[in-house]
């Protein structure tokens, strides 16, 4: 799909897409690369999807609780490692997990920092969705965040 064609609900535009390649090819063929293929859409959608997903109301809602409030970020560090910040830590997580297993698969430059993509996704996708006025940022600036950052290392992949 060409840059710039906004996706109507790219959300379930991937669902139906990944449905019907789990129906097709079955589990094995479910990879992202055959999803985004199905929904005719970029990789750098499903990204910006699983972004908007992980800033979505409840999680931004929560961070600046945890960042603001001692008593409750030591209550949190007792309870689980990673304290308070963890919801941020597990983020960064899964998008390096994520963009390990895209390079692994040669879509993303081997010599690629998985590492400064990561934070820099999470880092820039929190700071999209945490000034929440007038509401949450439209999956369009949060795709031209995607596409930016991960711009480079897309296009020196390996043919």
């Amino acid at each position: 799909m060409p840059t710039g064609v906004h996706l109507r609900d790219a959300r379930q535009q991937l669902f139906d897409a990944a449905e019907r390649v789990l129906l097709r090819d079955g589990p094995n063929g479910l990879t992202s690369r055959a999803v985004t293929d199905e929904a005719g859409c970029a990789k750098g959608v499903l990204l910006t999807s699983a972004l908007a997903t992980l800033f979505g109301p409840i999680p931004v809602a929560i961070i600046p609780l945890i960042t603001f409030r001692d008593e409750l970020r030591a209550r949190l560090r007792q309870a689980r490692s990673g304290g308070g910040i963890a919801i941020l830590a597990e983020a960064a997580t899964a998008v390096s997990a994520y963009l390990a297993a895209e390079r692994e698969l040669g879509r993303i430059a081997v010599d690629a920092d998985i590492d400064s993509l990561t934070l820099s996704l999470v880092g820039g996708g929190h700071l999209l969705f945490a000034d929440r006025d007038p509401g949450p940022p439209d999956l369009a600036a949060v795709n031209k965040l995607v596409t930016a950052v991960i711009a480079d290392a897309v296009q020196r992949r390996p043919s």
